[in-house]
């Protein structure tokens, strides 16, 4: 085991593939020479070659569209997105073409595709550098779609994604790189080095897709997040004084609704968080899939903490931001009897 924040985690997962199977190929823009905008490739390129890890012009489309055909020919691309935000120039070659071909080929061509991206805020990124566009993929059959909240998961998904035959978007929550945040923005920062979710296997190991972990258990009510959410939950319940548990879903498709209802069950109550905006946002799916399975077991209306039907706003941002006051005020909400 050894110490590492999110970036190094993410690097040793690319490092993993890349020396084991000659079929990963990682690009992007700055991926290669620079090692990445936030550095999560760094070093890459000297290790395994400019064949292997190189980097792109600033265009999106060219990316994805060039690891589509290389995954269709029995290449593993895994490729980045400097920004989740620029994605959507490249979201006709995801949804259309990497998502779709299993499906439209009869299962001749597969696509095993990895789109790693850095998604939300908390970094005074703006409208253009904050967004949390996980639904708009989630929403397509076909894709799978990834968010860790700690290095270990970074690591073990990531290796997951890179071996699964099919299309995976992973989005890394770019504000919890360098350690947990627990949603004061003017308080000390705390480095991965100072938490369990730090500790990471060296060499090869899966977190298996579609697999959520509970982050902490309790009795009172259910809280499920994702990404930077996880620990703002966490932050939020001790602020409440409620004995939550928490659900760190991990994977967003394929869902794991088994662990989200057994939860669910147990405590009759829950508060869905997430960073993107309201309306029409993963939250409201895992809203409806709860009000299915486990309508007979709650004893309170299901809420929601979210980002803002806005553009994500910089100087307003920790209004925007989803704030342990905010999951707090939902967490004592939910307890009423």
């Amino acid at each position: 085991m050894a110490r590492m924040t999110m970036i190094e985690a993410l690097r040793s997962a690319m490092d993993v593939k890349l020396a084991d199977d000659p079929s990963v190929i990682v690009f992007g823009e700055d991926v290669g020479y620079f090692g990445g905008v936030f550095r999560c490739t760094a070093g890459l390129q000297a290790r395994h070659g400019e064949e292997r890890v190189f980097d792109t012009p600033i265009n999106e489309s060219a990316i994805v569209g060039l690891a589509v055909g290389m995954a269709a020919q029995g290449m593993r691309p895994c490729v980045e997105i400097q920004f989740a935000d620029y994605v959507f120039p490249a979201y006709d070659q995801i949804t259309q073409e990497a998502a779709r071909l299993r499906h439209r080929s009869n299962g001749q061509f597969t696509c095993p595709l990895v789109v790693r991206m850095p998604t939300g805020g908390g970094i005074f990124g703006g409208q253009t550098h904050s967004q949390s566009p996980e639904a708009l993929f989630t929403h397509v059959a076909g894709l799978k779609v990834v968010i860790p909240a700690t290095p270990h998961d970074a690591k073990g998904l990531l290796i997951a994604a890179i071996e699964d035959p099919d299309p995976v978007i992973f989005l890394e929550p770019k504000r919890i790189y360098n350690g947990p945040f627990y949603g004061d923005h003017s308080g000390k920062s705390v480095p991965w080095s100072q938490h369990d979710g730090g500790e990471v296997p060296e060499g090869h190991f899966t977190v298996p897709l579609g697999q959520a972990r509970v982050h902490r258990e309790g009795t009172e009510a259910t809280v499920l997040a994702y990404g930077t959410m996880v620990h703002v939950a966490e932050a939020a319940a001790n602020e409440a004084g409620v004995d939550a548990e928490i659900i760190d879903l991990r994977t967003l498709l394929p869902l794991d609704l088994d662990t989200i209802q057994a939860s669910v069950e147990k405590t009759g109550r829950c508060v869905v968080v997430h960073e993107a905006t309201r309306t029409s946002g993963f939250g409201a799916e895992l809203i409806a899939e709860i009000q299915e399975a486990c309508f007979w077991h709650l004893r309170a209306p299901l809420l929601r903490v979210t980002g803002w039907d806005a553009p994500y706003p910089h100087a307003q941002e920790w209004d925007y931001f989803p704030s342990p006051a905010r999951i707090a005020r939902a967490l004592r909400e939910v307890r009423k009897d």
